[in-house]
C-alpha cells in the first residue's frame, strides 16, 4: 500500500487507509482568511448566532456593574437580592451557550456538502474543526464587545438618572475584560461539539446528504 503524507509532513488518516493521496493542513493565517470569508458569505446567519451572546453579555455587564462597584468598595452584600442577581446572570449565560451550540449545529447541517467537498479534496479533520472554531470565536469576540458596549451604556444611563457617579474608569476596564473573556470562552465551549461533529463526518456521507 503506498504511503501518503499531509502537506505539513505528518501521516494523516487517509494515508493509513490508502485513500486520498494528499491531505491539506493550511497554516493559521490562511485558515483565518477562509473562516472570515465564510462569515461574510453567511452574514445574516452569523448575526443571528451572535445575537444570543450579544444579549447575554449585555445582561452580564448591566447586572455585574453593581457587583463590581460593591467589590471595589469592599462592600459586597450577601443578601437574597444579590444571590438572585448572580443566579439570573448565570442562567442567561447558560441559555446563550445552548443557543450558540444549536445555531452552530444548524450551520454544520447546512454545510454538509461543503464539508464533504473539502474532505474529498484532502482537508484534514483538524483543519475542518479549526475553521469552525475560528468562525465561532471571532463571532463571539465581536458580539461580546458589542454586548459590553450596550450593557455599560445602559448601566451608565441608569446610574446617571439615579444621580450616582460611581462607575469609574477601573470598573469600565474590568467589566470590558470580564465580558469579552467570558463571551469568547462560552462561544469556544459552545462551538466544540458542532466543530467536532463536522470534522468527523465521512466525506461520502456528507456529499450524499440532502439539506
Amino acid at each position: 500500500m503506498p504511503t501518503t503524507t499531509a502537506r505539513n509532513g505528518s501521516v494523516g488518516p487517509a494515508a493509513r487507509e490508502g485513500g486520498i493521496s494528499t491531505q491539506i493542513n493550511l497554516p493559521w493565517p490562511k485558515a483565518i482568511q477562509i473562516a472570515m470569508n465564510s462569515l461574510k458569505i453567511r452574514f445574516w446567519r452569523s448575526m443571528i448566532t451572535g445575537a444570543g451572546i450579544f444579549l447575554g453579555i449585555a445582561f452580564l455587564c448591566f447586572s455585574g456593574i453593581p457587583l463590581l462597584i460593591q467589590y471595589q468598595h469592599h462592600a459586597i452584600r450577601s443578601d437574597q437580592a444579590t444571590y438572585r442577581q448572580i443566579w439570573l446572570v448565570i442562567m442567561a449565560l447558560l441559555v446563550c451557550t445552548v443557543g450558540i451550540t444549536n445555531a452552530m449545529l444548524m450551520s454544520v447541517s447546512e454545510r454538509f456538502r461543503e464539508i464533504g467537498t473539502m474532505k474529498c479534496l484532502g482537508a484534514l479533520d483538524s483543519l475542518v474543526m479549526r475553521l469552525f472554531v475560528i468562525e465561532a470565536m471571532f463571532m463571539g469576540a465581536v458580539a461580546s464587545l458589542a454586548g459590553w458596549l450596550l450593557g455599560i451604556l445602559a448601566a451608565g444611563l441608569v446610574h446617571l438618572i439615579q444621580g450616582q457617579q460611581d462607575i469609574t474608569s477601573s470598573i469600565v476596564g474590568q467589566s470590558l475584560l470580564i465580558c469579552v473573556v467570558v463571551g469568547v470562552v462560552l462561544t469556544f465551549i459552545a462551538a466544540m461539539l458542532p466543530a467536532r461533529r463536522a470534522s468527523q463526518m465521512p466525506p461520502a456521507a456528507a456529499l450524499r446528504t440532502e439539506v
